[in-house]
Parts: structure tokens; sequence; C-alpha cells
């Protein structure tokens, strides 16, 4: 019961940064798919406090996590009439935190 333990535990570190959405009522359910970026909508900042708190509370090597994987910086154009093609950006899970907790190390690198 350690890995439930485990995966309880991120869930509770991870609801303060779930919100609150006073305009729109909206209760988001924590489950291993949820995206911290797109479901959530935790910017780079909140995501560095979490990921922060994730290794020191976990014990996790960081190993070459990097929040720009995650976040990386818009191109951006002085041409207003331009468009930028969106920036591929892979999942950012809970899961993930949760498998890596497991195994002691960041296993997205």
């Amino acid at each position: 019961m350690v890995a439930d333990n485990i995966e309880q535990r991120i869930y509770e570190l991870v609801k303060p940064y779930a919100g609150t959405y006073l305009f729109t009522k909206k209760n988001i359910t924590l489950t291993p798919e949820t995206d911290l970026d797109f479901d959530l909508s935790i910017d780079e900042l909140e995501a560095e406090d979490l990921m922060a708190e994730f290794f020191n509370t976990f014990l996790v090597q960081k190993g070459r996590f990097n929040i720009k994987t995650y976040f990386p910086d818009e191109n951006m154009s002085l041409n207003p009439f331009r468009k930028n093609a969106p920036t591929a950006v892979p999942d950012f899970t809970i899961g993930m935190l949760i498998a890596s907790a497991k195994a002691g190390r960041w296993l997205y690198d």
C-alpha cells in the first residue's frame, strides 16, 4: 500500500495548485491523466514551485528535468500579421509525478 500512499500524497501536493474557479464553479477531479498545464492551467511559475516541492518532499532526483520542456518560451514576432506555428509541448501529467516518485528519479528526460 506504499504505492497508493505515494499517489494520494501527490494528489494532496497538487490539489492547492488546481485552483478554484469562481465564475464557472468548475470542480476538477485529479487523476493520473490530469495534465498540469492543460487541465489545471498551472503557469510556469506555479509549476516551478510545485516541482521544487515535489522533488524535496518525495526525495526524487531531478536528473535533467527542465521546466522549459513543458513551458517553452513563445516565439514572438514584431510583425502583427505573421502567425507563429504553435509550439509542440509534451504531456506534463500527475501520472508522471507518481511514476517518478515511485522510481525515486525523474523518468522523463
